[in-house]
């Protein structure tokens, strides 16, 4: 029996009880397959490639669970519904674009999201397009920290700061410094080619803001 990293592990807690779930861009389907054993009244695995795909089915026939459809979809396009929808492993565009896609939105839809790249992207789409973003948490593998978001459609647009594009809602001390971190060396950067001396104050204002932000975090415990 297999055993799910961190970040899928993560984005299964997200997932609720007694849903339809799907995941897309399922790849070998083993968080398909854990969901539709431990919680998931009927899961969707989908991805657009037939390798994957194939791989999905050898899971689903060594686990025997039967409560799981395999669907070849370029994202949501040949998915009808489901309660919560998991993209997991993607490019935060890539996977704008694909929530962009749905077909079934409402406001009971429930979007497990985990970008590898861009997740900031992601953020500030989510409220242009009229998401919130009700939980992230932190999955740590490999050494590397992994955002995974809980996000619903309200229908009220708006748009939010770059701080809040880089840290959302994550309480994560660790990951909050090292977002600072990363500010504070892209500014020193800057500064020491002496033309940039102003995009480099924004940096490390920036930076500050986060910091104070986990300051208050840790005052709170």
């Amino acid at each position: 029996m297999f055993t799910l990293d961190n970040r899928l592990k993560t984005a299964a807690e997200l997932c609720r009880n007694g849903k339809t779930a799907a995941d897309i861009g399922c790849d070998h389907a083993q968080l398909a397959c854990r969901l539709a054993m431990d919680k998931s009244a009927l899961v969707i695995a989908s991805d657009v490639r037939d390798g994957p795909l194939e791989a999905a089915r050898r899971t689903v026939s060594e686990t025997g669970v039967d409560n799981i459809r395999i669907v070849k979809s370029d994202g949501l396009a040949e998915i009808d519904f489901a309660d919560d929808v998991i993209i997991c492993g993607m490019g935060g565009e890539l996977i704008a674009r694909i929530i962009g896609g749905c077909r079934f939105l409402n406001a009971d839809t429930r979007f497990i999201l985990q970008p590898m790249t861009r997740a900031e992207f992601l953020r500030k789409w989510l409220y242009q397009n009229g998401f919130d973003i009700l939980e992230e948490r932190v999955a740590y593998d490999g050494g590397r920290g992994y955002t995974v978001m809980l996000a619903a459609y309200t229908g009220i647009q708006r748009e939010i700061s770059t701080v809040e594009s880089l840290t959302g809602k994550i309480t994560d001390r660790i990951f909050l410094r090292k977002i600072a971190e990363k500010l504070r060396k892209n500014a020193e950067g800057m500064e020491k080619s002496h033309n940039s001396a102003e995009q480099a104050r924004v940096f490390r204002d920036m930076a500050n803001e986060i910091l104070d932000r986990t300051n208050n975090l840790e005052s709170d415990l």
